[in-house]
């Protein structure tokens, strides 16, 4: 998984990627002359976990080729993440017809990939820390950014049922969202031949 990094980080892996490619390994200690143990050691962590760099032995690295890592930055990171959440969810309106669907209607695009979720109202904090903690835009009732971002719904209290790995919006519900909206009548009826018209 690819996640943005800050500048420094970006010329640490340019520095890095002029000098070695993505074939020649590279040492921690080729930053000593240029920053201070603790910084160095913030810089490739930061690298690593954002997927820039993989470590190939124990004192040495490499470069992600930079193709792989623009790529990695639009991949879909946000069902993956969820299963990490520890607060109550549920995917709704859009986001709700393309899972229980199971993506016979699909949303999103590299473009522009937005995801609707439903949170307690005293939980905003929490879910506004959880996506910026995995660097993924994300705006309380509407916003629109480049790739995957994510529409909070802060409400007093929600139902949610569990589609796969995910807790989404009651079947029931999306149903009635799907059937009200033209565009959606081939999602709605895949999701009535599949769960039966006793759903809607």
């Amino acid at each position: 998984m690819t996640s943005e990094i800050p500048q420094y980080g970006l010329r640490v892996y340019a520095l890095f990627y002029t000098k070695h490619g993505s074939r020649e390994p590279f040492a921690q200690s080729e930053l000593d002359w240029i920053v201070g143990q603790s910084m160095k050691k913030k810089i490739f962590a930061l690298l690593l976990k954002s997927g820039w760099i993989v470590k190939e032995s124990r004192n040495s690295y490499k470069c992600v080729e930079p193709g792989k890592v623009m790529k990695g930055l639009l991949e879909f990171k946000v069902p993956g993440i969820m299963k990490e959440a520890s607060k109550p969810y549920a995917f709704t309106n859009l986001s709700a017809v393309e899972i229980w669907s199971d993506y016979s209607y699909v949303q999103r695009g590299n473009e522009r990939s937005p995801y609707f979720i439903k949170i307690l109202k005293k939980d905003v904090r929490y879910w506004k820390a959880f996506f910026n903690k995995w660097n993924i835009p994300n705006y309380v009732g509407r916003g629109s950014t480049v790739g995957e971002f994510v529409i909070l719904f802060p409400v007093k209290g929600f139902h949610s049922e569990k589609k796969g790995s995910l807790m989404v919006e009651p079947l029931a519900e999306t149903m009635k969202t799907a059937r009200e909206n033209e565009m959606y009548s081939y999602a709605y009826d895949y999701m009535k031949d599949e769960y039966g018209s006793c759903a809607a």
